[in-house]
């Protein structure tokens, strides 16, 4: 197989990335591997990749995991249509596996084709899985001038060392340290040759890959100020948080798709107004078929939520086709997306009524499309007494944000009335 090509990085160089699978999870407990845990119902794994995946100048991503999970790895790409990732054996340390990354790009023996040698090599753990690109660069940068670079934070609490007896022999001045985080950059000669240089004792006991460039090629490491979101999935705590993260960043923008009467067109105008002071809105007031080029820029900025008004008997052929759309977009390949369908009940409507099988229709076409990754939700607006129905869009806009926030697969093909 030929070389993959190689992407330009900001100042030229050629990147790629390693990401260390391979761990246990003792920590965390259960059976599965935390890198393997579901969070939203995707891989964390599949988080880290994204992360380097949609970083253009990456030019390749290797993900080193242990024997027995390589299959379920592999089945993780294909099923999020990851790219520019290859799977490599790990082994039974954390350096030791990120060796075996490493040799992909130097040994032909070690793997089915020899990717292409980057000049800087990037090392992630996969369970970190959040991480943006701006520090992806500057670490990047700084092990381009220095050699080696890695992204530090303050450390939150005070070391201490205990005595042999198990009372406390000295503290360390917290000012003066900081917590070692990920990513980390280095000339990939300069990490290569200190993994070939590293003792049995390093490889079995060492966690630090800076130290080893220190160590064994006098490489000084730069020290880049990290974010806040660069911690690592340790306990099963961590997973919550990550889910909740994740959450909150799939909930700050949504869609409103109006298609309802001139008359009820204040209708469609007062939920946008009363949702902008709690998440960006984008709104389209026309059919889906005229405003799609419009759709298509709303999907193209990852908007997750969308909300169909509409004041026709559950407007079938028209939420299909929005299924569709967002279906095509992949999108839903990464997260769930939120589909709310807001019905508008009116009094001179006298085909609108509901019963049972429409109450069925909507939780059959729910379970369908969430084995796409939608999750679809039905909102009654009872539109009765003009005088009330400002409070009646804002309880729906409630219902909606706690929809959005809450992304609770539980609760899809639910009709909650307003």
């Amino acid at each position: 197989m030929e070389p993959r090509g190689r992407g330009a990085a900001p100042g030229g160089v050629s990147v790629s990335a390693v990401l260390p699978a391979g761990g246990s999870g003792e920590r965390l407990g259960g059976a599965t591997p935390k890198q393997f845990c579901a969070v939203q119902g995707r891989p964390l794994v599949s988080y880290a990749v994204r992360a380097m995946e949609r970083i253009s100048w990456i030019s390749d991503i290797v993900v080193v995991v242990s024997p027995e999970n390589i299959e379920t790895m592999k089945t993780i790409i294909e099923k999020y249509g990851h790219k520019r990732v290859t799977v490599v054996e790990g082994g039974i340390t954390r350096h030791r596996s990120i060796f075996n990354g490493l040799k992909v790009f130097a040994e032909n023996e070690f793997s089915s084709h020899l990717l292409q040698k980057p000049e800087v090599v990037i090392i992630h753990d996969a369970v970190r899985p959040f991480v943006e690109e701006d520090i992806v660069s500057k670490v990047v940068m700084a092990a381009k001038e220095h050699g080696a670079a890695g992204a530090i934070r303050p450390l939150v609490s005070t070391v201490i060392a205990s005595a042999a007896d198990g009372c406390l022999d000295h503290s360390l001045e917290r000012a003066r340290y900081r917590a070692s985080e990920m990513p980390q950059a280095f000339l990939f000669d300069i990490i290569y040759e200190a993994y070939q240089q590293c003792t049995d004792y390093d490889l079995d006991y060492g966690t630090e890959c800076l130290h080893l460039a220190l160590k064994y090629c006098k490489t000084n490491a730069k020290l880049v100020e990290g974010t806040a979101d660069l911690w690592k999935v340790t306990y099963k705590r961590d997973l919550y948080a990550a889910e909740s993260i994740i959450k909150d960043n799939l909930s700050q923008q949504v869609c409103i798709i109006t298609n309802v009467k001139e008359t009820l067109a204040h209708v469609g105008f007062l939920l946008p107004e009363s949702l902008k002071s709690q998440i960006k809105v984008e709104a389209i007031s026309m059919s889906l078929s005229k405003n799609d080029s419009c759709l298509q820029n709303i999907i193209s900025g990852r908007c997750y939520n969308f909300v169909c008004v509409n004041d026709k008997r559950w407007a079938t052929q028209e939420t299909q086709e929005l299924v569709d759309v967002l279906e095509k977009s992949n999108i839903p390949l990464l997260y769930p997306v939120v589909l709310i369908l807001v019905h508008l009940d009116i009094p001179e409507n006298n085909s609108f009524s509901i019963g049972m099988e429409d109450l069925t229709t909507i939780k059959k076409f729910a379970r369908e499309t969430k084995k796409k990754n939608i999750l679809v939700y039905g909102l009654l607006i009872q539109y009765k007494d003009p005088l009330l129905l400002q409070e009646t869009v804002n309880s729906a806009a409630a219902l909606i944000m706690a929809l959005i926030k809450d992304r609770n697969p539980e609760l899809i093909g639910q009709l909650l009335v307003a």
